[in-house]
């Protein structure tokens, strides 16, 4: 099992504008591999507002997993990256990139996205995109290594390759 918080970054849904079905969904795929939900947002893209939210759930709530929904793309709004990159300690840039090429195979669209992912203290945050669609495309891609490394992170789990020691012939 581990915790989960979820951000939506939205101005019109944070103001009721808009209904949100990224976020919940999120929720319910990860429900599938022992993901706990127990933080869920809707924020305006805001920089400062996006990045108190992530340090709220990484410092004090101390999730394992923090996932945002939308504002990775071009708009002048679209400032998830900015905020999630002020709070990050460490970055991890394999699972956009993983994401990114797995959704090119889909729509040459993918390649526009700015979605970024790292760790702060022992929480890791993930970029999505905003529709369900691309949601739930990026965590099919995430998730056969999401519990292995959120398992390390939180010092559960060895490391990724095989410790047995290599003789030389």
């Amino acid at each position: 099992m581990f915790t989960i918080g979820i951000i939506t970054a939205s101005d019109k849904g944070s103001k009721g504008e808009r209904i949100d079905t990224s976020g919940p969904l999120i929720g319910e795929l990860l429900k599938e591999i022992g993901g706990v939900v127990k933080e869920y947002a809707i924020v305006p893209d805001e920089r400062d507002k996006l990045s108190e939210k992530m340090i709220y759930m990484s410092d004090v709530l101390q999730l394992d997993l923090i996932l945002t929904t939308g504002g990775t793309g071009f708009s002048p709004r679209d400032i998830t990256p900015e905020a999630t990159l002020d709070v990050i300690d460490r970055n991890v840039p394999g699972i956009p990139e993983a994401i990114r090429m797995k959704s090119l195979s889909i729509t040459p669209k993918a390649m526009l996205s700015r979605a970024v992912a790292g760790i702060r203290r022992k929480t890791l945050i993930i970029n999505l995109p905003g529709s369900p669609k691309g949601v739930r495309e990026s965590l099919e891609v995430v998730l056969p290594a999401l519990s292995h490394g959120i398992g390390i992170l939180k010092g559960h789990e060895g490391e990724c390759g095989n410790h047995k020691e290599h003789k030389h012939i």
